[in-house]
């Protein structure tokens, strides 16, 4: 259970710590487009802010997956 919990804190706060460099480093972009959503558009994101939003969002989903499909540790054989 700790196990776990260490890896699903681990990856969102890795998550944070890269989504907080990305939103640093997308500030000063020139380049923007605007998304197709299904109601509309979205507002103007650079390209690399979405591309870096998909991967931080790719080690989230995976650093949870991890988390719940480890083995336990601590049940006994018993």
């Amino acid at each position: 259970m700790l196990l776990r919990l260490r890896l699903i804190v681990g990856s969102l706060v890795g998550g944070a710590a890269l989504l907080l460099l990305l939103c640093l480093g997308a500030q000063n972009l020139d380049k923007r487009a605007q998304l197709n959503v299904l109601v509309g558009r979205s507002a103007p994101l650079p390209v690399g802010f979405v591309v870096g939003l998909a991967l931080v969002v790719g080690v989230i989903s995976g650093g949870c997956t991890a988390a719940l499909v480890s083995p336990q540790a601590d049940r006994s054989n018993g």
